[in-house]
């Protein structure tokens, strides 16, 4: 795929890795529509990139965690555009805790069904429907898409994550259910797995804490977004790739 022109949709598109695959894919002249649930950090992610070169870049308002929100969404998108080339179901949270700790023989905290069920909400179901939604715009456009779902070397199992993880394994696995059952279409699917990477929330950490994390990976860095930005315009330049997952992890390996 040639990216310039070509319509690029990213969820949780305001900053993050999705800001840094926004800033390359408009580097790269595509035209993007940018969503997220922060309007203000949306908006100025969206005029930074027309400045770096993007053909068209739009944003959109939308919790993809809600199939009515996310059906509107694609349905607005393929209405402005005209066209709908490719999606990276970026748009994830997180809320961490043990399955169960116990002190003294006395349990003194679980996960809870809120922390549980608000992560796959998010991080599963939200990728669920906008792949559901992007492909359908696909077909109905004629257009040899693809679909890029942002997974994580914790989808092989981290402490404190057992909902993040569980979704992370899922956003991996579909990417391969659809590979196969899409490619009837001319539509790829893929996954990507980051590992540890400088995003804001990473770089604000206590020095020591970041130190502790950057000593654990045999790269002896974090990476930088970017470099997961450039694993999703590879899989978007690459036609024959499909149905695999990248670990971009400094060679980690949780």
């Amino acid at each position: 795929m040639d990216l310039n022109g070509k319509t690029i949709v990213i969820t949780g598109g305001a900053r993050g890795l999705g800001g840094a695959m926004a800033a390359r894919l408009a580097s790269e002249g595509a035209k993007l529509a940018l969503v997220d649930l922060d309007e203000a950090a949306l908006l100025e992610r969206t005029a930074a990139c027309v400045e770096l070169g993007s053909a068209d870049a739009r944003s959109y308002v939308a919790n993809v965690a809600k199939e009515a929100e996310v059906e509107g969404l694609f349905d607005r998108i393929a209405a402005d555009f005209g066209a709908l080339d490719g999606l990276v179901n970026n748009a994830g949270i997180t809320r961490d805790a043990m399955l169960l700790k116990y002190k003294d023989g006395q349990q003194v905290q679980k996960m809870s069904i809120e922390q549980w069920q608000a992560v796959i909400d998010v991080n599963l179901t939200g990728v669920f429907l906008c792949g559901r939604e992007a492909a359908a715009k696909m077909i109905e456009l004629g257009s040899k898409g693809c679909i890029v779902n942002i997974s994580s070397i914790s989808r092989a199992g981290n402490m404190g994550q057992t909902n993040y993880s569980a979704a992370k394994a899922g956003v991996q696995a579909m990417a391969v259910v659809w590979a196969k059952e899409l490619a009837r279409y001319g539509i790829r699917a893929a996954a990507i797995a980051p590992g540890f990477i400088g995003t804001e929330m990473v770089m604000s950490m206590k020095p020591e804490a970041r130190e502790k994390i950057e000593g654990m990976i045999p790269a002896r860095r974090v990476g930088d977004p970017d470099e997961i930005a450039r694993a999703v315009q590879f899989i978007f330049e690459n036609d024959y790739f499909s149905g695999r997952c990248i670990d971009v992890d400094g060679a980690l390996r949780l």
